[in-house]
């Protein structure tokens, strides 16, 4: 047992040396974390990414309650302080489209002609909002957010006319015009944003990917330029060999999984609510529950490109079936049911019930037995076969 240990640790430090000497993998496996970060952590817009947005207005009434709703929108300011909207003056509905069509203006207002009277006679006014249905992504926070304004000038007009009419103070009848208010908590502090549901599938997913291709590269190649043949005639225990590459493996993927933690923490401004230390300990046993999918498929292909091609034939679907982007309870049926045989989507789930929750062990309980499970069950079939297909 105690050569098996040591041998194990000889393989997995010749990867890792072999690995560090190659320049140019060692730059490409530092950036890649890096440039999946950034590209990730951009593209997803949030209420701040609508700093100095260009809306169009079309303000065909011309009235004081126009004009009221303009100065508001045009003050309004994003959580850290800066302004939401740069506004640009049309005169007509048509103009706003065609401005959206080339791309001058974000989305647009339209307050029509007679809005005013409409409200002057107790009857109901309408504002249009025109949206720019060729970005959905940041269409749809620039509609919540005048939504939401557009609903708060309305009640604002409310108070007014009844305070007027009942002769009482807006404070005392804002319980008649909104009797019962939503208040939004979360079960931790702060503000929450949809990267903080990405972040912990894209640390997952690189390192999962780090392993597999790094296996691909370990054993495949090896066996493709003869250097395999060279550690299997020596002394040395074929579980140490599996061991010692998968050692090797999993050092790379946390490495890169603690780059792209970093990066989540100090760039995009994600908490980790939870023990950093469980964090760490869910990603070992993401990575254990791979290496054994990884070390069959790598052991049975006869070249890297081969094995590299097969892994990554899986790995694609995985990162729409495991749950990376999008909530996997709002997928078909039948795809929810194949998401729960991958086992990245429980490291998924443990990683974000970590970070975003802030939960502990007993939270994550049922994910690191599930991941244990599938590391055992993988282990298992795989190393005896990794040792009968490399003595064919």
């Amino acid at each position: 047992m105690k050569k098996t240990i040591r041998d194990l640790f000889l393989i997995a430090r010749k990867d890792l040396l072999e690995f560090s000497r190659d320049k140019m993998r060692l730059f490409s496996f530092f950036l890649m974390p890096v440039f999946m970060m950034i590209m990730v952590g951009f593209i997803f817009p949030s209420e701040n990414a609508l700093k100095n947005a260009c809306i169009g207005v079309a303000d065909n009434d011309q009235s004081r309650y126009s004009r009221s709703f303009l100065k508001m929108i045009e003050a309004a300011k994003t959580s850290d302080g800066e302004k939401i909207f740069k506004i640009e003056h049309y005169d007509s509905l048509t103009a706003l489209k065609e401005a959206i069509k080339t791309h001058e203006i974000n989305g647009a207002i339209y307050i029509p002609e007679g809005f005013s009277t409409k409200l002057e006679e107790n009857t109901q006014a309408e504002l249009i909002v025109v949206e720019d249905q060729a970005n959905p992504q940041a269409s749809q926070i620039f509609t919540q957010v005048l939504t939401r304004m557009v609903d708060g000038y309305s009640k604002q007009i409310s108070l007014q006319k009844l305070s007027l009419s009942l002769k009482q103070p807006p404070s005392m009848l804002e319980a008649i015009v909104e009797p019962v208010k939503a208040k939004i908590t979360g079960i931790v502090k702060g503000n929450y944003n949809y990267f903080e549901f990405v972040a912990p599938g894209i640390i997952a997913m690189i390192v999962m990917t780090a392993v597999l291709t790094g296996l691909a590269a370990s054993i495949a190649r090896e066996k493709e330029i003869g250097t395999l043949d060279g550690i299997l005639i020596s002394p040395v225990n074929r579980l140490s060999i599996v061991l010692g590459k998968a050692v090797a493996q999993a050092v790379r993927g946390l490495i890169q999984g603690t780059i792209v933690l970093i990066l989540a923490i100090f760039l995009f401004g994600v908490k980790i609510n939870g023990s950093i230390l469980l964090v760490f300990l869910i990603l070992i046993l993401g990575i254990f529950s791979f290496v054994g999918f990884g070390i069959l498929v790598s052991a049975s292909a006869a070249e890297q490109e081969t094995a590299t091609q097969i892994l990554f034939m899986f790995q694609f679907p995985m990162l729409f079936l495991s749950g990376v982007f999008f909530p996997i309870s709002m997928m078909p049926a039948f795809m929810q049911a194949i998401s729960k045989i991958i086992p990245l989507t429980y490291a998924i789930e443990a990683l974000r019930k970590v970070i975003v929750l802030g939960g502990g062990i007993d939270s994550v309980k049922n994910e690191i037995l599930i991941l244990t499970a599938f590391g055992v069950v993988a282990t298992s079939i795989s190393v005896p076969l990794f040792k009968r297909m490399i003595t064919r």
